[in-house]
């Protein structure tokens, strides 16, 4: 009898693995997800021998200057922690048409015309498209190279030819290699790919960037096998329908977290805004109840939004709570402590509140922001547009103190507001060395004192 083929069970999810069939997976907990996969035994070509390094004393070891690529833009520069890491794996993940293929264009060209070889390789485009696009940003760099194609060890055979310093993949979900069976896409070939272009940009030096397809939950799909793999990993946030795109780092080995770039976008390709704060709060307007300012730290940068919330007599039998750009929970608990601490009745109220730019805010300093804005709201009296609020809002109606209040109070006085509320437990003394009026309060029924 012919031996059976040997099979595996993987999710398309998560990657887990399991020998045999289950409708939920023990590893993300997602409903029918494990694919049936034939194990092919087939041998694997090593990229180079000795990937061990031997054991070294960590006072034996030694940094060298870190030499970092600078792409002239310098809201990516500044969202990769001061450029481009030779030899580092960046991974971009975004909603189709936000502009991921046109940003790196974009940076290739840079670095094309400062003497780096570049190579971009599509396995979506063909040659033709790519120059269309190529046409209406404007590039024309001799030392950016094209490619069309998907297969893995064609793409090896390539570097080894024109010995790049800057390589693009779009996207890796079109990569495969000759040494799985699986169809490209699957969790066995990301991770395969992946993993081999990791090993040769580590050993030679090359800095790669990987464009990612995202799943309809906005993740990059094979999130965990991916992101883990790689050193950073970049989103694009916004809507393909606006102008301003919002580039997010996730994950830095090399930089700060949680850093953003503003871009917008136009006909010649995505612009850089270096003043985000003035963009978001050009559109505010005056003398109008339920708008407030607040200084959100995104990574080591203070940007200025503008929260809004509306609130109005509801004719349902459950009311309505929307939320855009803040966490929901968090906002539900918010309106329960002005319920019980101040007496304001907002069971029988429709409440929208939102974000505006399209920014999505998750740090607690925004909890007396939003706090400010609903109350304005239902009491129909605007705030001064001078003034700004930050702080923690807790179950007990207190406002507790949150990190770097000097960045924000600084930024606050550059972009001239003149008054700043705040909790009693965060500047100190400080206050005292800033030209603007802080008012430090802890709880919420002194701010309504305060404003109301």
């Amino acid at each position: 009898m012919p031996k059976q083929k040997e099979t595996v069970f993987i999710c398309e999810s998560c990657g887990y693995q399991t020998p045999k069939w289950m409708g939920r997976c023990p590893g993300c907990g997602q409903w029918n997800s494990l694919v049936e996969k034939i194990l092919a035994k087939k041998e694997i070509n090593k990229p180079l021998e000795g990937n061990i390094s031997p054991p070294t004393p960590i006072k034996e070891i030694f940094i060298k200057d870190e030499n970092r690529i600078k792409t002239g833009i310098e809201e990516f520069d500044r969202i990769l922690g001061g450029g481009i890491v030779p030899g580092s794996v960046i991974l971009i993940g975004g909603d189709p048409g936000i502009g991921k293929s046109t940003l790196m264009l974009q940076v290739l060209d840079i670095l094309s015309k400062k003497g780096l070889i570049c190579l971009y390789l599509s396995g979506e485009e063909s040659l033709q498209q790519i120059k269309m696009r190529a046409e209406r940003l404007k590039i024309d760099a001799s030392d950016l190279y094209i490619a069309t194609g998907t297969n893995l060890e064609e793409l090896l055979e390539t570097i080894k030819l024109i010995k790049p310093s800057i390589l693009v993949v779009d996207s890796i979900q079109t990569l495969y290699t000759d040494t799985m069976s699986s169809a490209p896409g699957s969790m066995a070939q990301l991770r395969e790919t992946s993993y081999r272009l990791q090993i040769v940009a580590k050993q030679s030096g090359i800095s790669m960037f990987l464009i990612g397809h995202v799943t309809k939950e906005g993740l990059i799909a094979g999130p965990k096998v991916l992101e883990h793999l790689v050193d950073t990993v970049l989103y694009f946030e916004g809507d393909s329908n606006h102008l301003y795109r919002i580039l997010r780092s996730v994950k830095n080995r090399y930089g700060p977290t949680n850093e953003i770039g503003v871009f917008e976008m136009k006909n010649t390709g995505l612009h850089e805004v270096s003043n985000p704060s003035k963009i978001f709060l050009e559109q505010r307007p005056e003398k109008v109840s339920g708008s407030v300012v607040v200084p959100c730290m995104e990574g080591t940068r203070p940007v200025f939004l503008e929260i809004q919330a509306l609130v109005s007599p509801s004719h349902l039998g459950v009311p309505r709570r929307t939320t855009v750009g803040v966490d929901h929970n968090r906002v539900s608990l918010l309106v329960a402590v002005l319920w019980k601490r101040l007496g304001l009745r907002l069971g029988d109220h429709d409440i929208f509140v939102n974000v505006a730019g399209g920014i999505k805010v998750d740090e607690p300093a925004v909890d007396l922001g939003i706090v400010t804005a609903i109350i304005s709201s239902l009491l129909d009296k605007p705030v001064d547009r001078d003034v700004i609020l930050f702080g923690e809002v807790g179950l007990a109606g207190e406002v507790r103190g949150v990190n770097n209040p000097e960045l924000r109070v600084k930024e606050a006085v550059k972009l001239g507001f003149s008054k700043c509320i705040t909790a009693k437990a965060g500047l100190g003394e400080k206050s005292l060395e800033f030209p603007i009026e802080i008012l430090k309060i802890d709880s919420v029924q002194q701010l309504f004192d305060l404003l109301f």
